[in-house]
């Protein structure tokens, strides 16, 4: 398999309902050395582009409407040309951060994205956000969850839009069926595994 996955941290603010956080974020990158998919665009397009390195970079995905997830992707657009997929049920929280422009594509379930002979299946985890969506790239046993799963459990539900019931019935359906193996690969924080999260979602 000639993907690879890399990872770049972006540290930066995290705004939601009048409060401000210091937060570091994961933005990560799927490809080979022609071709690159970026998913999350926090805080400063430089690093990311720097990461990308010139390469031919296919698309842009970002996993929710939080502002520490999406506040780079406008330059980070204009700078490789790549359209910016977006769950449109998170609009309200894009144009917060964005009222002045738009991303290009809705990120449906279902939707797949080739590159560099892996394909990634975007899965529709509600909770963190209305929005909320994993990828799952089966040919390199991982998922990208966003601030859907943590090492540790569940991401938080404690601020608007977000509801813990739905979480972790996204998290059950979704990402608990996945082969135990499966590497979580996060927005913030260490990697996990599907096996090791088993015992950290709550029934209900």
């Amino acid at each position: 398999m000639s993907a690879r996955v890399d990872k770049v941290v972006v540290s930066g603010v995290f705004s939601l309902d009048g409060q401000d956080f210091d937060v570091d974020n994961n933005v990560w990158l799927v490809g080979d050395d022609d071709e690159v998919l970026v998913i999350d665009a926090p805080h400063d397009a430089a690093p990311i582009v720097e990461a990308i390195g010139g390469r031919k970079v296919t698309a842009i995905v970002l996993t929710h409407g939080h502002n520490d997830h999406i506040t780079a992707a406008p330059a980070l657009r204009e700078a490789t040309g790549a359209p910016i997929w977006f769950n449109d049920q998170d609009r309200m929280l894009w144009d917060m951060t964005h009222p002045d422009v738009a991303p290009d594509r809705d990120l449906a379930p279902g939707t797949r994205f080739t590159v560099a002979g892996t394909t990634l299946t975007a899965l529709h985890t509600p909770g963190h956000s209305p929005g909320s969506t994993c990828l799952h790239a089966p040919d390199l046993t991982t998922v990208f969850t966003g601030d859907t799963l943590f090492c540790g459990g569940p991401g938080a539900t404690g601020r608007s839009f977000s509801d813990h019931p739905t979480i972790v019935r996204s998290i059950r359906a979704q990402l608990l069926s996945l082969h135990g193996d499966t590497v979580v690969r996060t927005g913030h924080g260490d990697d996990t595994t599907i096996g090791v999260e088993l015992g950290n979602v709550p029934a209900s």
